[in-house]
Parts: structure tokens; C-alpha cells; sequence
């Protein structure tokens, strides 16, 4: 099952998105709950890069109502920056004080050796010693891996040295086989505003939505085909399947949205991703999840294909006829539509080649 949330009320749509998933199944109230968000580096949500606090907000209201007591927020920064600073500068000290829960700096943490696959690797032992975690990533692009969300924001769970090191083994295996020896208890994806390509940000691609499930792998998969890749595109995503941390999304899998008639309209004029592509796209009143797969499905291909012709995207397309391609259902008047509301960024690409 995975639920999706859309909308600018992040708090409240996070916690309508928990209500309405299946957490319950798999969370008891007596447990004690460690929450893994993304502060790679100390800066604001909005550059694309880290957890919004008030998506963490929204899970610990959650929280609280389930009746669960114990609640900490553990993270580890990358190497380099300070997460005493990230929880600082990212509105996390906020949090702890409006709410009394403790922040847990794993750059401070003692480490246990665990083994699996073939890969021993150190572990924060915070992130080892709790009933329930709740990782809490941003969907965005990476350099590196094209794809950092759930199984990836768990390398924040190992001391510094042990991230150098994974780098050294090639990254892929080491962090599905991390994936196996931290066991996830729910995934909650800030998909908010993550960045176009890399993971400190700077780029951010506006798309208002919460996507949450209890499979990391089944999660990343969705979320890989948002922003324009195949599962199989990302090796770790390969690699966690064939060992056993999940299964890829189908089409099997129940999708519940919530708020679709609420979808927010995005301000183009505020995307700054959006700005080398903007020649290409004929927009009116486009949703900012649709807008944000097109922007993804460009920056994939990157100047490789040009589209023939503007791109029509928006809801003030509806009921129109015209010729060319459009983006959403909203454009199926149009001589080619790429169908979906929102559509995912990889069926763009198709419709592009």
C-alpha cells in the first residue's frame, strides 16, 4: 500500500497521509520510535535538499495521537557539515522544544559491526536500539546514484569513516545491504520540493506531495519512475530486491490519494529548475506535481531531445483540441497525450523519444 498526499499544508497532510496508510498494522503504542529525516547540510527546505520540519511535525502529532511516548530524532550530516547545525538551521531545535523530544547526533553515537551479503559495516547503534524507524527522506535526484530517497537516507545511520568507506565499494551494494541490517518500520518521503540532480540542493522541483509506505524498496521504485528513472536504472534499488529488503512497486500495489481535487497550482516564476526548459512548455493552471514530472522528464533527457513544438501542461487545457504534445489528462484533447494525473516522469520520456 502506498498513500499520497497532495498539497501546501505539509504538517496536516502528513498526518493525513499516516491515517489513512496502514501503519497501524505494524506500530504499537508501547514502542519506542527513532525518526531518520534528511539533513545532509544546514540550510532551509526549501533549496530542495533537506526534511521539512513540519513534515517530522506532522508524524509526531501522529504520533502523540497513537498513544506512543518515546520519540527521538536521530540523523548523522554528511561528511563536513555539523548536524548540530542542521538541526539548528533546519528548524529541528524548534521541534524538540515545542514537543520535548530528544535530537540524537549519530557523528556522536557508538557503533556495532553487523555483516550481511558479504559487507560488514559499522552501525550508529541509536539508529540499531529502537522498536520503530520511521525514515523520513526527500525524493530527489543524485549525482551519483540518480536516485536518493528511503534506502539511501539510511547511510546517515554509520559514522563518517563508514560512509567514506562505502563510497570506496562502490556505494550500491553497501547501502542495500544496510538496508537489510536496519530494519524500516514505515517510510514517510517528503516529495515537497526535492532538488533536480543533486543532493545538496539548489534546484528544488516544486511538486507538494507525501508519499508513504511500509516496503523502502516498493517506495524508492514509485518514486524512481517520478522523476523519469526505472527501478532497474538504480543499482541499489537491484540490489535490496535480490537480497530480500523488498519488492518494486506494480500495479498490483493499492495507491490511495488524498486531496487530488486540492492539487496546487505551481508558480512557474518560482521554479528556478524550470528556467533553462521553460521555451519548451505552453503552461496554464498546470498542477505542480504534473509540472514537476515534465521538469524531470526535460532534465533527463537534457539537450539530447528536443521536443517538436511547445509541450501543452495545465488544467486550463481541459476540454481543448489541439495539435502537438500535451502533458496530463488534463491536455487529452491534444493530437498525443501522455495521460496520468499526475503521469510519471518516465512515460514522458517515452512520449518525448
Amino acid at each position: 500500500m502506498i498513500v499520497i498526499t497532495y498539497g501546501s499544508d505539509i504538517s496536516k497532510n502528513t498526518y493525513d497521509t499516516l491515517a489513512a496508510s496502514d501503519i497501524g498494522s505494524y506500530l504499537n503504542a508501547d514502542y519506542s520510535v527513532s525518526l531518520k529525516p534528511n539533513l545532509v547540510v544546514p540550510g532551509p527546505a526549501s533549496n530542495g535538499a533537506v526534511t521539512h520540519p513540519e513534515v517530522v511535525e506532522g508524524i509526531i502529532l501522529f504520533l502523540k495521537d497513537f498513544g506512543v511516548k518515546r520519540i527521538k530524532i536521530i540523523e548523522s550530516s554528511w561528511i563536513g557539515d555539523s548536524t548540530k547545525s542542521a538541526f539548528k538551521f533546519c528548524g529541528y531545535e524548534e521541534l524538540k522544544r515545542k514537543y520535548d523530544i530528544p535530537l540524537i547526533d549519530l557523528k556522536d553515537d557508538s557503533s556495532t559491526t553487523l555483516e550481511h551479503s558479504g559487507y560488514k559495516m559499522d552501525i550508529c547503534d541509536e539508529a540499531l536500539d529502537t522498536d520503530f524507524l520511521i525514515n523520513i527522506p526527500v525524493l530527489k535526484a543524485h549525482c551519483q546514484t540518480r536516485l536518493t530517497c528511503c534506502l539511501k537516507n539510511l547511510k546517515g545511520c554509520i559514522p563518517d569513516g563508514e560512509k567514506r568507506r562505502f563510497h570506496t565499494l562502490g556505494i550500491h551494494k553497501p547501502v542495500a545491504a544496510l538496508n537489510a541490517l536496519i530494519k524500516t518500520g514505515y517510510c514517510v518521503v517528503d516529495g515537497i520540493c526535492g532538488d533536480l540532480s543533486f543532493e545538496e540542493g539548489g534546484n528544488p522541483v516544486q511538486s507538494n506531495r507525501i508519499i508513504a509506505g511500509r516496503d523502502p524498496v516498493m517506495v524508492d521504485s514509485y518514486c524512481a519512475e517520478l522523476i523519469g528513472y526505472h527501478p532497474d536504472d538504480i543499482e541499489y534499488l537491484t540490489y535490496g530486491k535480490k537480497i530480500g529488503v523488498g519488492k518494486y512497486y506494480s500495479k498490483d500495489v493499492q495507491v490511495v490519494e488524498l486531496n487530488t481535487e486540492n492539487k496546487s497550482v505551481v508558480d512557474v516564476r518560482r521554479s528556478n529548475a524550470a528556467d533553462r526548459y521553460r521555451s519548451f512548455i505552453e503552461e496554464d493552471a498546470a498542477c505542480s506535481a504534473c509540472y514537476s514530472s515534465l521538469i524531470y522528464a526535460l532534465h533527463r533527457l537534457g539537450g539530447r531531445k528536443r521536443p517538436d513544438g511547445k509541450i501543452h501542461i495545465g488544467q486550463g487545457f481541459k476540454g481543448k483540441q489541439g495539435k502537438g504534445l500535451g502533458v496530463g489528462v488534463c491536455t487529452q484533447g491534444f493530437s498525443k497525450c501522455v495521460k496520468g494525473c499526475p503521469p510519471k516522469a518516465t512515460d514522458i520520456i517515452e512520449a518525448l523519444r
